[in-house]
């Protein structure tokens, strides 16, 4: 039941929404219509992209103040959960309240990624609507360049680089003085660097194995959501003015 849910209402749609853009695109490129079908869902899901991003943003600028919380009350584990809780409330935001529009994405992240997968597979085209007219066979090159259907190192590369600068803009500012005297702020500094090089290595590592299809909408993704983390970190300093 779940699996056929899955096919109606999310991959079926996006596959049809795909071979629509590369049917009608003058030149029929496979990446370009990746590239539209991908700002299409971003911009579609731009509300719930920005509020996930102002909460990260909103977590980031508590981290000092978390902190001091940790080295007041580093002996009473409770205590500190209390005070951590209450700052939380104060600011108006949950710890968890950016993870809830990712989790809302998810499915349809999951049904993309199945689409560039198989998209290029002629038996594919069955699934199509009766309104949508069959190109016949798709062809999987990029700019008449990159076969989109193998793996591609470059893209693969971008990929990471473009992961590392999306990471790299919403980590917060770190307290070297605070982080001296706290063992906890230097562990969570540790795990703030793991999280800034190992997610860009792992990005490149899995796109190494994967069709550029997919490495392709991830720089188009990533690009996007750079953008949008950019309008929003930037936009506090422009209302100062």
């Amino acid at each position: 039941m779940l699996s056929n849910f899955f096919n109606t209402f999310l991959y079926q749609p996006l596959f049809n929404a795909l071979v629509l853009l590369y049917e009608y695109l003058p030149g029929h490129d496979f990446g370009i219509a990746i590239i539209l079908l991908t700002l299409l869902i971003k911009v579609l899901f731009y509300p719930l992209g920005t509020q996930a991003i102002r909460s990260q943003k909103t977590l980031s600028e508590l981290q000092p103040k978390i902190k001091e919380i940790q080295k007041k009350y580093k002996d009473n584990k409770e205590a500190q959960a209390k005070a951590t809780m209450e700052l939380y409330q104060e600011a108006k935001i949950s710890p968890f309240s950016g993870c809830l529009p990712i989790l809302i994405q998810l499915p349809i992240l999951i049904a993309l990624y199945r689409v560039f997968w198989k998209g290029l597979i002629p038996e594919e085209l069955a699934m199509l609507y009766p309104f949508v007219p069959s190109p016949g066979e798709i062809s999987p090159y990029f700019l008449g360049i990159v076969n989109l259907a193998k793996a591609n190192t470059i893209f693969a590369i971008l990929a990471g680089a473009l992961q590392f600068i999306q990471t790299k803009m919403a980590a917060p500012k770190s307290d070297k003085s605070s982080q001296k005297e706290s063992q906890t702020g230097q562990f969570s500094d540790i795990l703030q660097k793991q999280s800034l090089y190992f997610f860009p290595f792992f990005t490149v590592i899995i796109l190494l194995r994967l069709p550029a299809a997919i490495g392709l909408y991830w720089i188009a993704t990533t690009v996007f959501s750079i953008l949008q983390q950019y309008l929003i970190f930037k936009k506090p300093k422009t209302e100062k003015l």
